[in-house]
């Protein structure tokens, strides 16, 4: 009897890890379909605070990473189907990004985690009031077409700067991504938005690779973790191109606040 309540119990633990991966990823696909951005920040806690890896903090990162890049992918999908994402921009913008990931990592490495979590909430609030302030104005070059000419060297440098600093704080980068679009190639906001999956999935893809020949990637948390957001995705797209892209920059601005204070109150 004892036996069967024991196994009926480790079922049911199972079950709710299951049930909160899901969600877990419901959510995190759902940021990166609206804001193209905020999965790796959100992603993490969420299976340390929600799941249950309080104990386990690296297989939760790298999990994570593993997931967030699938989702990225997954997120795009919608988007290229209503044409906002900009390919030729984006993988100038990725390529350039990941080499700057490489080297921003390393540097990272020598810095105390909570150090750089407090600095990259600062530069999620200024990034915030930027974006606030800009408004829209992309808007209109925002509609231009994938073979329409881009400043290739602005766009690559933008990409390494946001790559490096990727690497520097551990994340995919999405916040730095989308503004970055928007500020090198004269992007709208749902048009970088679209366009900054492929970033974070060249930079969670990344991570990922670093983490699982670490073993320190859960795959099948990370696969449930995927399978959520497949519908968080499509709807975070679909509500993004609803919104339109000067409601975005309002909501990216608070998002990116809200996070940042969040992560600045658990440091002190």
């Amino acid at each position: 009897m004892r036996a069967n309540l024991e196994l009926m119990l480790v079922h049911a633990l199972a079950l709710a890890v299951a049930v909160k991966s899901v969600l877990s990823g419901a959510m995190v696909g759902f940021t990166l379909g609206i804001i193209g951005g905020g999965g790796s920040i959100l992603a993490v806690p969420l299976l340390v605070y929600f799941v249950g890896y309080a104990k386990h903090p690296h297989s939760a990162i790298g999990t994570t990473a593993v997931a967030v890049a699938i989702n990225a992918l997954i997120a795009a999908v919608p988007h290229m189907r209503a044409k906002t994402v900009q390919f030729k921009v984006g993988i100038y913008f990725a390529l350039a990004g990941v080499v700057g990931a490489a080297l921003g990592s390393k540097l990272g490495l020598m810095v105390q985690g909570q150090h750089l979590l407090f600095l990259f909430a600062l530069l999620m609030i200024a990034i915030s009031v930027l974006m606030w302030r800009r408004g829209d104005t992309g808007s209109a070059r925002g509609q231009r077409t994938d073979a329409a000419p881009f400043a290739v060297g602005r766009v690559a440098g933008t990409g390494f700067v946001a790559g490096a600093a990727s690497g520097f704080f551990g994340i995919g980068g999405g916040f730095l991504i989308v503004p970055g679009l928007i500020m090198s190639a004269g992007l709208s906001t749902i048009a970088a938005v679209g366009t900054s999956l492929l970033s974070v999935f060249a930079f969670g893809a990344t991570t990922a690779v670093q983490y699982a020949l670490a073993g320190k990637v859960d795959f099948p948390v990370a696969f449930l973790f995927i399978i959520g957001g497949l519908l968080g995705g499509s709807l975070g797209a679909a509500a993004g191109r609803r919104i339109g892209s000067a409601r975005l920059n309002r909501v990216f601005s608070v998002v990116l606040v809200v996070i940042a204070i969040y992560m600045i109150l658990r440091q002190v």
